[in-house]
């Protein structure tokens, strides 16, 4: 049906009869742009968000012009041990799974041979599919370093890359791995190369490794999503749990996302939710991949409704019907604050993502209203809350300014000792009363020894905010303007809520606990 619309693209007509049976209806816009350029064997700069079909933009193209150079050489037909024909680049674990995964799907009868390596699990496996042969590899740098320098794979003769998330390789730290990988390729290859935005490093990068490159920018002309409701809670960070409780309360909440700065923060979060009777996961860079990946499918079937993460989970985790997120903590980076609450409004859908903002924050509020151009509604909440608050001494930006002084002056309290509580923290959190999968097991989701885990950097160089004079602008109550706030006496979503679509997995996130035991 339709595919006369992918077939006039290029693709060949058993891809076409693939995307059908997948539910594809009409190419996004990064697919109508991309996939021709593509299947002319062009270099490519795509500037595109998350969500917007970047995979199946690059995915379809390649696999077709995977098979026609192999039917141009026969002698090359099967792929060789330890050589892949083609490599994906991916800055996080989940991302490279998710990538492998959808590609596996576009592939439908091609028999193509498909590799991931990531670090935090055991590598022998991945070294066994290398030595099999594989067309495509999908790979996070750290690990696929450590895989080359051991000898188990090798670039020499690998025609196709494709680096997804640039931006996001930028962030963590991984463009020298990614200079090094690519200096082990062939000069002569075909380079496609993805990213949300187009900072400096990223541009040098394009100039160094692309010939005569495509560019095509499908990024929108709003920052944010506008089918995203944002909305802000004035609350001092002692009552925070007690708004967050209140407001996963929501009638209409199907699934959500709970975002902190910390990895300390995230387990602290997770526990206190768990303990007020909500089924909540957490997912970090300390977690091993075996937990992070059981956090992720609990999260997914619906055996959880909440997901407490870091921003290693603000790209490249593709979750349907989340339909909250809650920024628990406002991220240093108003464009962390993007991608966090890009998890919502997918395909299409609506979404509301909720702020949780103390005083010492509202510059960082005012950041992110300065980037997406737009305001962020602040909105009051009828709840009673303990009388923990201090009272309001200073101003919100005088007091984030006293916070990075005093950080600044305390010698030794960078990365490295943020990391060292975090970890603290992780240890500390196994010990949980609900018991869920994917919640214990190990907290050193660095395992595999790998000393350039991005994820770790990233989530490990901050210090939770000391915001303990910071205060509730309100005093000790809120006042509700939103209709769509359940009683607070109501935990989890709705029975039969009509933004779940049917899935059969939703049945679970909607049964009752009462937290008042």
């Amino acid at each position: 049906m339709t595919n006369g619309v992918f077939a006039d693209l290029g693709l060949h007509s058993s891809f076409c009869e693939t995307v059908t049976e997948l539910g594809f209806t009409e190419p996004s816009d990064i697919q109508k742009a991309a996939i021709p350029d593509v299947l002319a064997g062009r270099d490519l700069l795509g500037i595109a968000q998350t969500g917007t079909g970047k995979t199946a933009a690059f995915g379809l193209p390649l696999l077709q012009n995977l098979i026609k150079a192999a039917a141009a050489n026969k002698a090359k037909m099967r792929c060789t041990p330890r050589h892949p024909r083609a490599l994906i680049l991916a800055p996080t674990r989940e991302l490279a799974i998710q990538i492998h995964e959808e590609l596996g799907k576009l592939a439908g009868n091609t028999k193509m041979n498909f590799a991931c390596v990531i670090g935090g699990v055991n590598q022998n496996p991945q070294v066994k599919k290398l030595r099999m042969g594989v067309d495509i590899l999908v790979a996070a740098p750290g690990r696929l370093l450590d895989l080359m320098n051991q000898g188990h794979v090798t670039l020499s003769e690998t025609q196709f890359l494709v680096l997804d998330e640039c931006d996001r390789l930028l962030d963590m730290g991984f463009i020298p791995d990614v200079r090094r990988i690519v200096g082990a390729m062939p000069k002569q290859r075909q380079t496609l190369l993805f990213s949300a935005t187009m900072p400096t490093e990223i541009g040098r990068l394009a100039k160094e490794i692309l010939d005569e490159p495509v560019r095509v920018d499908v990024s929108p002309k709003e920052v944010t999503v506008a089918k995203i409701d944002q909305r802000a809670v004035m609350v001092s960070t002692p009552n925070k749990r007690v708004v967050l409780e209140h407001l996963l309360r929501d009638k209409d909440l199907v699934r959500a996302i709970v975002f902190t700065r910390t990895k300390h923060g995230a387990n602290k979060v997770a526990k206190q939710l768990n303990g007020a009777g909500f089924v909540a996961e957490v997912i970090h860079g300390n977690k091993t991949q075996a937990a992070r990946q059981r956090a992720l499918e609990n999260f997914k079937n619906g055996n959880s409704w909440i997901l407490v993460a870091t921003d290693i989970a603000a790209r490249g985790i593709d979750v349907s019907d989340v339909s909250h997120v809650f920024n628990y903590e406002l991220p240093h980076e108003p464009e962390s604050y993007v991608h966090r609450i890009g998890r919502t409004a997918r395909a299409g859908a609506k979404g509301i993502a909720w702020a949780l903002v103390d005083a010492a924050e509202v510059s960082r509020l005012r950041a992110v209203e300065r980037l997406t151009k737009r305001k962020v509604d602040v909105v009051k909440l009828d709840i009673e809350l303990p009388n923990k608050t201090s009272k309001p001494t200073e101003d919100s930006e005088r007091a984030e300014r006293r916070q990075g002084q005093q950080r600044s002056r305390r010698p030794g309290q960078g990365s490295t000792q943020g990391q060292g509580q975090n970890q603290g923290g992780s240890h500390r959190s196994r010990r949980r009363s609900s018991g869920k999968p994917g919640q214990g097991g190990n907290s050193t989701g660095n395992s595999n020894g790998n000393r350039r885990s991005g994820e770790a950097q990233a989530q490990g160089s901050e210090n939770p905010a000391n915001n303990n004079r910071s205060s509730n602008v309100n005093g000790n109550t809120l006042t509700s303007t939103n209709e769509n706030v359940s009683p607070y006496g109501r935990v989890g979503p709705r029975a039969g809520s009509s933004s779940d679509g049917g899935r059969g997995g939703g049945g679970t996130p909607r049964r009752r606990r009462n937290p008042a035991r």
